[in-house]
């Protein structure tokens, strides 16, 4: 049976409902890791340092995509829980066509300036090369990935997430595909691994775009729009926190790999681009389960259903917690053979990565209400408080620790930078949900 966000939801309901965005965002950040699988043992520590030198320029890009999906998608959930079907569509439109047109605009410029943007972002003149191949490529693809980021929170609101779960995957079965035939076949190297991985962001991005203009059987369908530039601007401020989370989040990672180029060079590098792999798969499944729940909570807000929004609030809260202390046993368990599978050819580096990961690791304890939190607000459509909870805990905490705690503690300040960032960050998160709580009614 189909489930609709007017639904009352149990856990089993909750689950069944999210469970394809999380599934979608899992496989999403899988085949981000057998990117990184086919350039460290094909290509080498180098080539994995470069690919990390400039994958968090190309998020910086994409989070325009995630600001307009989520900041959009709570509008248009919010306004067909009011009854508005004809003029949720509208915004919807207009929402994707901004997103288009930013892309596009974004894709040609970054692409233009990659080697300026790279010396910037730390590549060293052993890594420009393939920063610059790897980065021209991936830069030029920001439009498809923009499209495909925003695709992934509008299919939920349509009420097809199964939907967008296949297109993920698709993607996900593109890449990793071809990963194989232009790294190991064809011996493309970096490029090879870039030019997979837009084939993939095209099957994400460019395909849902033709479904939603083939009509009703989306239930939400491209069509002609208006300048809606009060819905636009607060779809913008509505998602100005994941835009600052992917930002601060990407220029953290800047500031990791400027350390570490400082402390100990490229291997240092190297085994951080291990933790971020990784890290890519743990962290998916909060955000996953973050954007397949806003929706439903921005559906029965706009609908001023309190004892449902409730019912989810809680229920979702306990599902964060369990899931948070699940992932770090198995985060722990796993840090050796997971990190064999990047670098086993190279017993010091791979002691470094299983070290580090293992400090690194116990900041799932925290990250899952860090980032609910964020998505709640913007479910509610309060994009201040979810950008303050974003700002606070990503560039904030995360730069500030990352500066602070090496000359404290040396390479392990490193890795404790993020632990120490996310759990101060959970109390700001908590303070904002204590706080809010009779504004909004969920508690």
């Amino acid at each position: 049976m189909k489930i609709k966000l007017s639904d009352h939801f149990t856990y089993a309901r909750l689950l069944r409902f999210t469970l394809p965005s999380v599934v979608m965002m899992v496989v999403a950040s899988i085949y981000s890791v057998v990117d990184g699988l086919f350039v460290s043992n094909l290509v080498g520590d180098l080539g994995l340092s470069a690919v990390n030198i400039i994958y968090p320029v190309t998020m910086i890009i994409g989070a325009v995509g995630f600001m307009l999906g989520t900041g959009g998608s709570a509008i248009v959930a919010r306004t067909l829980g009011e009854g508005h079907k004809e003029l949720a569509q509208a915004y919807f439109s207009l929402i994707i066509y901004t997103v288009l047109l930013a892309g596009v605009i974004l894709s040609v410029v970054s692409a233009v300036l990659t080697e300026p943007i790279a010396r910037l972002a730390g590549a060293s003149d052993l890594l420009m090369a393939d920063c610059v191949a790897y980065g021209r490529i991936m830069l030029a693809g920001s439009v498809a990935f923009m499209l495909q980021v925003a695709f992934q929170s509008f299919f939920v609101v349509a009420e097809r997430p199964q939907l967008g779960l296949f297109f993920s995957v698709a993607a996900g079965v593109t890449n990793m595909g071809l990963d194989y035939v232009f790294i190991a076949l064809l011996d493309l190297g970096v490029t090879g691994a870039a030019l997979a991985t837009v084939a993939g962001y095209c099957v994400g991005g460019v395909i849902p775009l033709l479904y939603f203009f083939t009509g009703e059987r989306s239930g939400l369908r491209l069509t002609k729009t208006h300048p809606y530039f009060r819905q636009l601007l607060q779809a913008c401020t509505n998602g100005s926190s994941e835009l600052m989370s992917n930002i601060s989040s990407s220029v953290v990672s800047i500031l990791y790999n400027l350390q570490l180029m400082h402390l100990i060079g490229e291997r240092g590098v190297a085994a951080y681009s291990v933790m971020m792999y990784v890290d890519f798969v743990f962290v998916s499944a909060f955000l996953g389960f973050s954007i397949g729940s806003a929706p439903i909570v921005s559906f029965h807000y706009g609908a001023d259903n309190r004892g449902e929004l409730q019912s989810v609030f809680r229920k979702s809260a306990g599902i964060i917690a369990v899931t948070s202390v699940v992932m770090v046993a198995a985060s722990e368990l796993l840090s050796h053979p997971l990190s064999f599978a990047f670098v086993g050819y190279d017993p010091p580096l791979l002691e470094m990565t299983v070290h580090g990961f293992r400090l690194f690791a116990l900041n799932y304890l925290f990250c899952g209400v860090n980032i609910y939190a964020s998505a709640f607000f913007t479910a509610l459509c309060n994009g201040l408080i979810s950008a303050l909870i974003s700002f606070t805990r990503s560039l904030l905490l995360r730069g500030g620790m990352v500066l602070l705690l090496p000359l404290l503690w040396g390479m392990d300040g490193i890795w404790w930078a993020v632990v120490v960032a996310e759990g101060l960050g959970m109390l700001v998160s908590l303070a904002f949900l204590i706080t809010q709580r009779w504004r909004y009614h969920y508690a």
